[in-house]
C-alpha cells in the first residue's frame, strides 16, 4: 500500500512461489519480523536476506555495476548517435544488438536454472499441505496453478512427446510438452478453423508458426545430440513466444522430428536470434550426417486472452 512496510498479506503476494504452503509463509514472515510488529519494514527484510546472499552477494553487485555501466553507455548514445557517421551508427546497432542477446541469453539461463530449482523442490517435498497460491505474477514467471501441477504423463505414456524421455523422468517432468500446451490453451481461446477471407500480411500476428526439422544424427555422437536437443528444448520453452514442443525419434534409426509451434513469425524469428538456439545449429554441424532439413508453414489461428 505504499506506506513504507509490508502486511503479512502484501508479503505473502509477492513472496508466495507456489511451494510454500501458507503456514510455512507465515513462519518466515515471523521469522523476518524482528520488531515483533507483525509488519516487515526494508531494515528488517535487508537484513535477512544479506545473512543468505551467498555467492550472489558477488552476483548483485556486479549486477548493480552492469546497470550502471549500461545506462551510461546509452546516454552517451543518445547524444552521439544522430551526428556520427553510418559506418559509426552501423557499429553502435551492432554492441547493442550483442549486448541485448547477451543479456537475453544470461536470462534465458537464470529461468531455466529458476524452473529446475523449482520442479526438483517440489519433486522432493513430502509434505501434503497445499501450497499457497500466488496472487501476484513476477516478470517472466509461469502461473500459480502451473507452479502447482504435478507431472500428469507417466514414463510410458505415449502421448508424451519425446520417446527416448523415459530415459530421464526428471527431464520429463521439466519438458512435459502436454502440460505446456494445456495451459496455454486455458489462458487463450485458440481457434484454428480458417477464416472466411483474410489478408496476410507479412510478420502477421493472427498465424501461428509451425516449424519441422528433421535430423539425421552420427550414431557416435548421439548421447552428445540428445543433450543440446535438452538443453536447446529447455530455453526455448521459458520464451513467451513457444507454444509446444514435440520430438520424435524414428525407429531403428538415428532420425530425429522436432516440431515446434510459435505465437507467430516475430516470435519465431526473435527465438532464432538467441544464443541458445545458434549454440544448438553450430553443434548440428559436428552431430549430423547431412544438412538439417527445416520446413516452417504459417497457420491461422487467434488467441483471445480472457
Amino acid at each position: 500500500s505504499d506506506d513504507g512496510k509490508l502486511s503479512f498479506d502484501e508479503f505473502k503476494a509477492y513472496f508466495a512461489d507456489g511451494v510454500l504452503s501458507g503456514e510455512e509463509l507465515h513462519e518466515l514472515f515471523h521469522t523476518i519480523d524482528t520488531h515483533n510488529t507483525n509488519n516487515l519494514d526494508t531494515e528488517e527484510l535487508c537484513d535477512y536476506f544479506s545473512r543468505h546472499l551467498g555467492e550472489y552477494g558477488n552476483v548483485l553487485s556486479v549486477l548493480e555495476d552492469l546497470n550502471i555501466t549500461v545506462l551510461k553507455a546509452m546516454d552517451k548514445t543518445k547524444k552521439d548517435y544522430q551526428e556520427a557517421s553510418n559506418l559509426e551508427q552501423f557499429v553502435t546497432r551492432f554492441l547493442l544488438k550483442e549486448t541485448l542477446n547477451q543479456l537475453q541469453s544470461l536470462q534465458s539461463s537464470l529461468e531455466c536454472a529458476m524452473e529446475t530449482t523449482e520442479e526438483q523442490t517440489r519433486q522432493e517435498r513430502k509434505d501434503p499441505t497445499k501450497p499457497e497460491v500466488l496472487s501476484i505474477q513476477w516478470p517472466g514467471k509461469r502461473s500459480a496453478r502451473r507452479l502447482q501441477k504435478n507431472n500428469s504423463l507417466s514414463a510410458n505414456n505415449p502421448h508424451s512427446s519425446t520417446g527416448w524421455i523415459e530415459e530421464d523422468s526428471q527431464w520429463m517432468t521439466q519438458i512435459n510438452r502436454l502440460q505446456k500446451l494445456l495451459d496455454r490453451l486455458e489462458k487463450k481461446d485458440l481457434k484454428l478453423e480458417p477464416f472466411e477471407e483474410e489478408v496476410l500480411e507479412e510478420n502477421a500476428r493472427s498465424h501461428i508458426m509451425i516449424v519441422q526439422n528433421q535430423m539425421c544424427v552420427i550414431e557416435e555422437k548421439i548421447e552428445e545430440f540428445r543433450l543440446a536437443l535438452k538443453q536447446y528444448v529447455e530455453c526455448a520453452s521459458t520464451l513467451g513466444g513457444c507454444l509446444h514442443i514435440s520430438i520424435q525419434k524414428l525407429p531403428s534409426s538415428f532420425r530425429f522430428i522436432v516440431y515446434e509451434f510459435w505465437e507467430n513469425n516475430n516470435a519465431w524469428n526473435s527465438h532464432l536470434q538467441m544464443n541458445y538456439s545458434k549454440t544448438f545449429q553450430r553443434s548440428n554441424v559436428d552431430f549430423l550426417e547431412t544438412p538439417e532439413l527445416i520446413t516452417t508453414m504459417l497457420v491461422p489461428g487467434k488467441y483471445h486472452f480472457l
